[in-house]
């Protein structure tokens, strides 16, 4: 008797691990639908990063990261040296480079931040390090950038455009 129940239980024991595979299947069309990628805290890359989809990094990364139409998140683990390119780029974590937000740029409390940024909306939540400057006049940050290239000062345009905002602000 008692080993009957025991089958039992173990046939039905055996059965939720089957029962709980769809689950994988459950996350696919998450995955397909705004699902983000991950380098994970251990992983280490160096050269360009690019893709179709949202990003976020907990691991290093070293060169270029463009994600021109998606999301890209800087974990608290994450060290990124590199220059960054993403419509909506939020850090949690260090990015030594210069930052190119398409909607907006936050930096976290937790977030430590070396070079410029432009983007026409920007987030610097209190307890944030940041050191460089911040364009948030699209429209010129052409003509800032081939500036700079040229051995132009980019702070002495973005102060100026910095200037712009807060005046042009009720």
């Amino acid at each position: 008797m008692f080993d009957r129940k025991n089958e039992s239980r173990e046939s039905s024991e055996s059965s939720t691990p089957v029962s709980s595979a769809p689950s994988p299947a459950e996350s696919r069309p998450a995955a397909s639908g705004g699902a983000k990628a991950a380098i994970g805290a251990t992983i280490r890359i160096k050269g360009d990063v690019s893709g179709d989809e949202n990003l976020l990094i907990e691991g290093k990364v070293e060169g270029t990261v463009s994600l021109a139409s998606h999301e890209l998140v800087i974990g608290k683990s994450g060290k990124v040296h590199a220059d960054i390119t993403a419509k909506l780029i939020r850090i949690d974590g260090e990015v030594q480079g210069d930052i190119t937000g398409k909607e907006k740029v936050i930096i976290s409390a937790t977030g430590n931040v070396r070079g410029n940024i432009v983007t026409p909306r920007m987030s610097l939540e209190d307890g944030a390090k940041f050191k460089g400057s911040i364009d948030m006049d699209p429209a010129s940050s052409g003509e800032k950038t081939a500036g700079a290239s040229q051995g132009g000062s980019p702070q002495t345009g973005s102060g100026k455009s910095s200037s712009e905002n807060k005046a042009s602000t009720p």
